[in-house]
């Protein structure tokens, strides 16, 4: 071959090679361009507090400012049973809350077990920001939001407290996979979850926030991993983010959303390592694993995002300036 057609052929696959850097086409391996932002959260009705979130990212907002006003969508819906206002109580009525918030400079803040405040995000992020602590829980956190200026509401909705009267008349908990996606009645069945999610913003910002009103019925002053950093979520701006979504005890076991950005620094692709955290929960307790729900949700500082859960059904949502869409993740058993 000479000389010149060696040169051409390498020119042509350097530029085939920088176009597949570019973008790869599937949900698992999609790539933004530099300086796109791009949104991410759990489950179905994640895809409305995208578009609340992407109201920030499109003028060049924060990825901490998208994150906190996304998922306050859902923490103010009374007919979501998971998060926030209309969250089902635990066992003795009351309705309690945990959310926390993470940015690019690993400022980090949480709330556990705080009622009668519509936003748990919001005092999240206030313990953040104007605290020297990274958790304030139950009475105390619910004090510190008061001294800051938050409304002490009645949180538990009457089909919430109908649903919860329903219970007690056999008072049995049984959590039940993918309860996001079915309908969810007075009478059953009843599980939890939370939202998740995480940005990346026009400066390559990565923020993530998370929130809950924890397992319907549970014990009272359960906390499960949705407000610890480093189980329910993780962010490392040199790395990525992740989050996750099921049966906290398990994910809060292995530092299930810390596990998956290590292992995106590892290399491993988002998908790849929210699929080796599964794994890691399955050779933990292979038999329990297969009567439970755990997803994982990631994205790299390119942009790329993935997921995996144990059990088919869990979706995440997706929003930038070239998509709007909801994906099945891929998961261990089918």
């Amino acid at each position: 071959m000479s000389t010149r057609r060696k040169f051409l052929f390498s020119s042509a696959a350097a530029s085939i090679a920088a176009l597949a850097g570019k973008r790869s086409f599937g949900a698992a391996s999609y790539q933004t361009r530099k300086n796109d932002p791009v949104v991410v959260s759990t489950w179905d009705f994640g895809k409305a507090a995208n578009a609340e979130a992407w109201k920030t990212l499109r003028n060049g907002g924060s990825a901490l400012d998208a994150v906190e006003a996304g998922v306050k969508i859902p923490e103010a819906d009374p007919n979501n049973h998971t998060v926030g206002y209309g969250g089902y109580p635990d066992r003795e009525g009351h309705v309690t809350l945990d959310a926390c918030i993470m940015d690019e400079q690993y400022r980090c803040g949480a709330v556990m077990c705080l009622e009668h405040i519509k936003h748990p995000i919001a005092v999240a992020r206030l313990v953040m920001e104007k605290t020297p602590h990274v958790q304030l829980v139950g009475e105390g956190a619910l004090q510190f939001a008061l001294a800051n200026g938050f409304q002490k509401e009645n949180l538990l909705t009457p089909e919430s407290e109908k649903a919860w009267k329903e219970w007690l008349k056999e008072s049995k908990y049984e959590p039940v996979m993918n309860i996001e996606n079915q309908n969810n009645l007075p009478g059953g069945p009843y599980n939890h979850d939370t939202i998740g999610m995480l940005a990346m913003d026009a400066k390559g910002h990565l923020s993530g926030a998370c929130t809950t009103s924890g397992m319907a019925f549970k014990m009272r002053g359960r906390v499960g991993d949705s407000p610890i950093i480093g189980a329910g979520l993780y962010v490392d701006n040199e790395v990525g983010a992740a989050t996750s979504t099921g049966v906290g005890e398990e994910v809060i076991r292995i530092v299930g959303s810390h596990l998956v950005v290590e292992l995106m620094r590892q290399g491993y692709t988002p998908k790849a390592a929210c699929k080796e955290a599964v794994e890691r929960i399955v050779r933990r307790n292979p038999k329990k694993a297969k009567d439970i729900q755990v997803g994982f949700l990631a994205i790299n500082k390119k942009g790329v995002y993935g997921a995996y859960a144990l059990q088919k059904g869990f979706t995440y949502s997706v929003k930038s300036g070239r998509e709007e869409k909801i994906y099945d993740a891929e998961s261990k058993w089918k």
